[in-house]
């Protein structure tokens, strides 16, 4: 068999921005930053999360107005 064909597998720290930490391991060998984690994803938490990139939810809130995301009231 030949030697040193696969990469290194080593343990690294994952940190995400909500400030939860964990560790895993990977090939890349450093540190990894990520910007949702399942402590703080809206899936796994049940709670809904503007997650801003680059000011898009901004954006989308000066073009269709701060109201979009209210509940409608009942007009009968």
């Amino acid at each position: 068999m030949k030697v040193d064909t696969h990469p290194k597998y080593e343990e690294v720290t994952v940190t995400c921005a909500c400030g939860a930490t964990f560790a895993t391991r990977s090939t890349l060998c450093k540190d990894i930053r990520i910007d949702i984690c399942s402590a703080c994803h809206p899936f796994y938490t049940g709670k809904q999360k503007f997650v801003d990139a680059a000011g898009r939810v901004e954006k989308f809130q000066q073009k269709y107005g701060g109201d979009y995301f209210k509940k409608p009231t009942d007009k009968k």
